[in-house]
């Protein structure tokens, strides 16, 4: 039986290269968001209140899908709602 010796320059070297193929992994795998977004998910997504989401529902700001008592919201609807309401920040008057 051989005895192999590891040393600390082959850890290192083995955690470079591990760190390197994690990266990789992460990086070609597209980030999965949900398509459907309950409403505690929503509240906290928009950092809003329970009767703030009823308003939105309410006025049809808000588009949503009600299933069996459960109100569910696709999240394109959101991203739609934020970039349609996006404000472009005023040139910096003060430089």
């Amino acid at each position: 039986m051989a005895v192999q010796i590891i040393t600390i320059e082959d850890l290192n070297e083995f955690r470079s290269l591990l760190l390197n193929d994690l990266k990789e992994i992460i990086q070609s795998k597209p980030q999965q968001t949900k398509q459907w977004l309950k409403s505690n998910e929503v509240r906290k997504l928009l950092n809003i209140s329970s009767s703030t989401l009823q308003n939105l529902r309410i006025n049809g700001t808000l588009t949503y899908t009600k299933v069996g008592g459960i109100m569910y919201y696709d999240n394109t609807d959101i991203q739609k709602l934020l970039h349609g309401n996006k404000v472009n920040a005023l040139p910096n008057l003060f430089k």
